[in-house]
């Protein structure tokens, strides 16, 4: 008989959602979903708002990557506005994205991430945690903070804020970065480094023991999207988007915020609230496509800064091509945060960085804006009309987790298939399926289920409802 099981909710992510996994007669892996199960509904009650309101509203999606909805929309915003905001502004802006992605980023792999690859994807899930890892590692659950506040600080410096900062707006940022906050930002950096280095050194040190893993967490060939400079290095706030096929061969490049509707569709299916994103000449699925660290990596010839291109050189290694095997995302995630500290540095060697002149201003000369940058989770696109007066009439957001949906689902589906066997499951086996979403750090809404007394259930009912099997932690 026909059997399901739940996992509801899946925990150590950022926001709510469930897997279900459906079972044949013979017990084997029929078919299996990762479904998103709130509704936000920001496009539909940001209408009616004028347009100048949008970033610090699309900024409360958020409270883990608020600044990328605050540049995308700022964008969107001056495209409606018809403006080049300046370059000193520009910079600062970067700093900030890199900032907000350093500390999301430390979030993903050191408290959400970091219990199942330094402890282990079968330890007790009591211990299986934060504080687990800070009592067995301590080091390494001290520098996962200390990133993490690194990141933070120097959004609330820029900001005022470390969550929600109301310093990006149409036209730029509200001040200019003074010569005091410049150089507390750089007397924090050398720590970082130290702390991003132990991370990769301790991250290189266990891979080799999760090869079973690699073979099956979301491991198959797809298309990957992200944005790139004119040099072909990672950019997260400018530049224009790549998108390249499984052979690493460019399938369209040059991709502007205007032009993305144009080749990117979403479509819906009926087990989950978050959209699903593909390449329109490809249809739907075929035109899934993979975004964030890992596709950054794969689209990108260098990383830009010395000591990120030491190692994305060793990434490469990885594949002959594209690396297809989404347990890398937690490599490519550090990579990541070297290269942020790497360019926040740069950034603020810059001889302008402490101008004054940090804003345009103008108004609705366009009656449609877009916006693009890079979220740590990958591409994040902004779509607004307005009408005459500047108020909002229509927008839509397509955000990296809609991008990664399809990929989620079928790599849960393959790691359902590899550790679930006549019917059978333990609570490790639960984890790696579970485990396979982590890699991708979906951001589902502001809460996040880093650890604590969220419970997971997990039942295995017969075709005619009866309880077959079940299996309660964290109650």
């Amino acid at each position: 008989m026909s059997q399901t099981i739940t996992i509801d909710p899946v925990t150590r992510l950022e926001g709510h959602g469930k897997i279900t996994i459906h079972l044949n007669e013979q017990g084997e892996v029929a078919d299996a979903h990762f479904h998103v199960t709130q509704v936000r509904g920001f496009e539909r009650f940001s209408e009616g708002r004028p347009f100048y309101e949008m970033p610090a509203l699309m900024a409360r999606i958020c409270g883990i990557c608020p600044v990328s909805h605050l540049i995308a929309s700022a964008k969107a915003c001056e495209s409606i506005m018809a403006v080049q905001i300046p370059h000193t502004a520009a910079q600062l802006r970067r700093m900030l994205n890199l900032a907000q992605m350093v500390q999301s980023h430390a979030l993903s792999f050191f408290y959400l991430s970091s219990p199942d690859l330094l402890l282990g994807m079968d330890t007790d899930a009591k211990t299986r945690n934060l504080f687990g890892v800070v009592a067995a590692k301590p080091e390494l659950g001290r520098a996962g903070v200390a990133l993490r506040r690194f990141g933070q600080h120097i959004i609330e410096l820029l900001g005022d804020k470390r969550i929600h900062p109301g310093w990006v707006i149409a036209g730029g940022v509200t001040e200019p970065l003074l010569a005091a906050k410049r150089d507390e930002i750089l007397s924090m950096i050398p720590e970082a480094f130290a702390n991003i280095k132990l991370a990769l050194k301790a991250y290189k040190e266990i891979a080799d023991r999760f090869q079973n893993e690699i073979e099956v967490f979301a491991n198959f060939p797809s298309l990957y999207l992200g944005l790139i400079n004119e040099d072909e290095s990672v950019e997260f706030t400018d530049g224009a988007l790549r998108l390249i096929d499984a052979e690493g061969k460019i399938v369209e490049d040059g991709i502007t915020a205007e032009h993305f509707p144009e080749v990117i569709g979403e479509a819906v299916e009926p087990y989950s609230y978050t959209k699903f994103a593909y390449y329109k000449p490809l249809g739907y699925p075929a035109g899934s496509y993979r975004v964030g660290p890992l596709a950054r990596l794969n689209i990108a010839r260098s990383m830009g800064t010395p000591l990120a291109n030491a190692e994305l050189a060793e990434f490469k290694k990885l594949s002959q091509g594209p690396v297809q095997g989404s347990f890398y995302y937690h490599y490519a995630r550090l990579i990541d945060m070297l290269y942020g500290i790497e360019k926040i540095e740069q950034i603020l060697a810059d001889p302008t960085i402490l101008d004054t002149h940090v804003r345009a201003q103008a108004g609705v000369n366009r009656l449609e804006g877009t916006g693009q940058a890079e979220a740590p989770r990958g591409t994040l696109h902004h779509h607004y009309r307005v009408d005459d007066d500047g108020k909002i009439t229509w927008a839509n957001l397509v955000i990296a987790t809609g991008q990664n949906n399809n990929a989620m689902n079928r790599g849960v589906l393959t790691a359902a298939k590899a550790y679930i066997k006549d019917g059978k499951f333990a609570e490790g086996a639960l984890n790696r399926i579970e485990a396979v979403v982590r890699t991708f750090d979906p951001c589902l809404s502001c809460s996040t289920h880093a650890f604590g007394q969220m419970p997971l259930a997990v039942t295995l009912l017969a075709a005619d409802g009866s309880v077959s099997d079940r299996l309660v932690r964290g109650a």
